[in-house]
């Protein structure tokens, strides 16, 4: 109530409470991983303060900003559910939006009540558990079994280094490289280890990479000329493919014939009518630099297509039961419990301490 000097019925004056501090993801290019955030998984944003007398309003809670890497994806961590993603720097993404303050008590104030003696208490505090993944961002995915030749493509149409052996599963991180094209343009490539029938399922190195599949705009997919089938094994990734998200279906694709420095026109005349119908084609090799500026041109011209956004970014609901094992395998060592948010409101309204202290009196 209003307590001045010469004003005896001075009337109720109590101000609103401040809103609540919102949990604000921020997309930070001098970012590229999130290992920034493992030993900091409790964010919790500011309280609103209580309004104060002569209907002064409370000041607003401090906002919190998790800094994170371009390519970062959100999921809930209770039901596994896509949030959201964040994909240019400087992008603002709010997770859990500070809730309103209460009204003071002199809202409350009428003709038959006025000197109301409570106020309206802020909205209450949320909280979210969230699973975060950084996926790739990349123009172009590259798809393929291992010793496919994908580290070899990258090295040659790219100053990347992979490493390059003679046996399976060289390649056991993604690499992304630069691809020049004409007129000083440019894309991302990225080569993805190695897919074998059954990683959809955790087989071979399993799903813990394709997850950067779903962020390319443009899938090539590589399979060797001295494959016993290439239509087959065509069909065999694109399948692993959408056994692990059934929205990869629709991602633009290429195929690319590896290895054919040993093959002549006539044997490549007769492959091709052995190769699925309606996809784009190249016979390539890495080696003697054969179809590769030809493959330039296919992907550019590709990548020009207007694509809608919600085709090119594809994600898929996150499997919790799935969660722990994709941590063991990236070498966790203990039990991982997710990055848990707060987004705190301004506390309870000052009649319900009044209440609590009445009732110890």
């Amino acid at each position: 109530m209003r307590r001045v000097k010469y004003i005896p019925k001075g009337g109720p004056d109590g101000g609103d409470g401040g809103r609540g501090g919102s949990v604000i993801l921020r997309g930070n290019r001098n970012y590229w991983t999130l290992l920034h955030l493992k030993y900091n998984r409790h964010v919790i944003a500011g309280n609103g303060e209580h309004g104060s007398r002569n209907k002064s309003t409370g000041k607003a809670g401090e906002d919190k900003y998790i800094e994170v890497p371009c390519g970062t994806v959100v999921y809930n961590a209770d039901t596994g559910e896509y949030v959201c993603d964040v994909t240019d720097d400087g992008q603002e993404v709010v997770l859990l939006k500070g809730g309103k303050g209460g009204l003071g008590n002199w809202h409350f104030a009428t003709s038959t009540r006025q000197a109301p003696d409570y106020a309206q208490p802020g909205e209450p505090e949320q909280e979210m558990t969230v699973i975060m993944e950084l996926k790739l961002l990349a123009d172009v995915g590259l798809v393929g079994l291992p010793n496919a030749g994908k580290s070899t493509l990258l090295s040659v149409v790219s100053a990347a280094k992979p490493k390059i052996a003679n046996y399976p599963f060289t390649t056991l991180v993604p690499n992304i490289g630069i691809v020049s094209y004409r007129d000083n343009q440019s894309f991302v490539m990225a080569d993805i280890p190695g897919i074998i029938e059954g990683a959809s399922e955790g087989k071979g190195l399993g799903f813990r990479f394709l997850r950067h599949i779903e962020r390319n705009s443009l899938l090539l997919f590589m399979v060797p000329a001295d494959a016993d089938d290439v239509c087959k094994e065509f069909e065999l990734l694109l399948n692993e493919l959408i056994n692990f998200n059934p929205e990869l279906a629709d991602k633009q694709r290429v195929l690319a014939i590896t290895k054919c420095d040993m093959l002549d026109e006539e044997l490549m005349a007769e492959m091709e009518q052995m190769l699925p119908a309606g996809v784009p084609h190249v016979f390539i090799s890495s080696i003697t630099g054969l179809g590769i500026q030809q493959l330039k041109d296919l992907l550019w011209s590709e990548l020009q297509k207007e694509i809608p956004a919600n085709e090119t970014l594809v994600h898929r609901p996150k499997e919790i039961t799935y969660l722990q094992q994709e941590l063991e395998e990236e070498g966790e060592d203990e039990d991982i419990t997710p990055t848990t948010i707060f987004m705190d409101e301004e506390e309870e309204d000052w009649h319900d301490f009044y209440d609590e202290d009445e009732e110890a009196n």
